[in-house]
This record gives structure tokens, C-alpha cells and sequence, in this order.
């Protein structure tokens, strides 16, 4: 009786614990699948990002171009603003691929920050044009671009309200073992470092 009973018991600890172990693999499969849904979340948020940002590069050389026909001594701000336009719609391409990539999405900050930096003095200078501010062509991209940057900000808030939300998910204990063990990584925020980058070129063609 007595070998009986230490082995129903240890039949029953074996039992326990292999509940326990089915437990904790369906915990981890739970959190794993919980990151994967959050990173697919913020991957789909890039995408809206991603429309705006190309609708404003399209936009882009139309403006210069226009310009380019009344700013003839201002060649150097002009080819500057289609490099820095070239350089964040070659950024904005690698992001898509991977929005999780980190360095991706820094260089496409970067990008964005000179990209919007060259067009602010690009809107400066034209202020000595009244002819191109006159323009209904130029005046009807600007109306465009300033409708596509209020896209961008909006989509960038969405964006980085699912990054954040992802971050958290997989910086939070317990389910930062799963993260560390799964390697998924922490995902960079879109946000832009100053207030001259965060608006909108501000020009009044009226």
C-alpha cells in the first residue's frame, strides 16, 4: 500500500506539473501573439504615414518647378529642396519595408527634418515674389501640401500612439521575457525634434 501510495502521489506531482508547464507555454504563446498583433498594428499605422508622405513628394517637384520659373536666382534653394525631397522619399521607401527597423525610421526623421527645413526657407525666400505668390498654380499646391503635412500629423500621431503601446507591451515584466527571448525589438517613434519641423510651411499666397 505504502509504495502505492507514493506513487499516485508522485503521479499526481508529475500531473500538476505538466499542467503547470502546458500553462506557462500557453502564457507564452498568449504573449507572443499579443506582441505580433501590436507590431503588425503599428506596421498598418506606418501605411497611412506612408500615403501622405508620398503624395507630398509627388507634390514637391510641381511646386519647384513652378517656382523655379519666377526664383531664377535661386537655384541653389531650389536644387536643395529636391535633394532634401530625393533623400526622405529614399528614407520613407526603407521605413516601409520594416517600420520595426529602428534605424530605419531614425534616418527617415532625419530626412523629414532637412527635407522640411529646406522647403521653410524655400517659403521664406518666396515671400520677394509677389508674381509667384500671385500664381493660382503655386497657390493651389500650397493649399495641397499644407492639406498632405496635416495628413501626415495625423497619421503620425496614430502611429506613434501604437508604437507606444507596443513598447510598453514588451518592456513590461513578465512579458519582457517572451520579448527578449522572441527578439522583438523596440520600435522607434516618428516624432519630429523641433517646432520649426513640426508645422506645416506657413505661407500665405492669398
Amino acid at each position: 500500500m505504502g509504495s502505492i501510495g507514493f506513487l499516485g502521489i508522485l503521479l499526481a506531482f508529475i500531473g500538476i506539473l505538466i499542467v503547470g508547464l502546458i500553462g506557462v507555454v500557453l502564457w507564452g504563446i498568449g504573449v507572443n501573439n499579443n506582441l505580433v498583433a501590436l507590431r503588425n498594428r503599428f506596421k498598418n499605422a506606418f501605411a497611412q504615414i506612408d500615403v501622405a508622405l508620398q503624395r507630398r513628394y509627388d507634390l514637391i517637384p510641381n511646386l519647384v518647378n513652378v517656382a523655379k520659373g519666377y526664383m531664377k536666382h535661386e537655384k541653389d534653394t531650389l536644387e536643395a529642396v529636391i535633394q532634401a525631397r530625393n533623400s526622405a522619399f529614399s528614407a520613407a521607401k526603407s521605413v516601409a519595408g520594416d517600420p520595426a527597423d529602428p534605424e530605419a525610421m531614425k534616418k527617415l526623421k532625419e530626412a523629414e527634418s532637412q527635407l522640411t527645413g529646406s522647403l521653410g526657407r524655400l517659403m521664406a525666400i518666396s515671400e520677394a515674389y509677389p508674381d509667384l505668390k500671385a500664381d493660382s498654380q503655386m497657390t493651389a499646391l500650397m493649399e495641397e501640401l499644407t492639406s498632405t503635412e496635416n495628413k501626415i500629423s495625423f497619421a503620425r500621431q496614430a502611429f506613434n500612439d501604437a508604437v507606444t503601446r507596443y513598447n510598453t507591451a514588451r518592456e513590461v515584466f513578465p512579458s519582457s521575457i517572451i520579448a527578449g527571448f522572441r527578439n522583438f525589438q523596440e520600435a522607434e517613434l516618428f516624432e519630429v525634434d523641433n517646432a520649426e519641423v513640426k508645422k506645416a510651411p506657413n505661407v500665405s499666397f492669398e
